[in-house]
């Protein structure tokens, strides 16, 4: 007779490995990213504007004449 010992794999252990895959893919995403924004000289860094900038960069807007 043949023996049914065969290892089964728990759904816990089987979410863990999924989490570790996907953790995996992302983090090879970010680094494609970022290797992808460094060889590309034409792309500019994103400014994040606080309160301060933001109300003068609206004010500028709101100066400037009708055309």
């Amino acid at each position: 007779m043949a023996s049914s010992s065969k290892k089964k794999t728990t759904m816990a252990k089987l979410n863990r490995e999924a989490a570790v895959r996907d953790k995996r893919l992302q983090k090879q995403a970010k680094k494609n990213a970022r290797k992808l924004a460094a060889a590309d000289p034409t792309s500019e860094p994103n400014e994040t504007l606080d309160g301060d900038d933001r109300d003068a960069s609206l004010a500028g807007v709101a100066e400037r004449p009708a055309v």
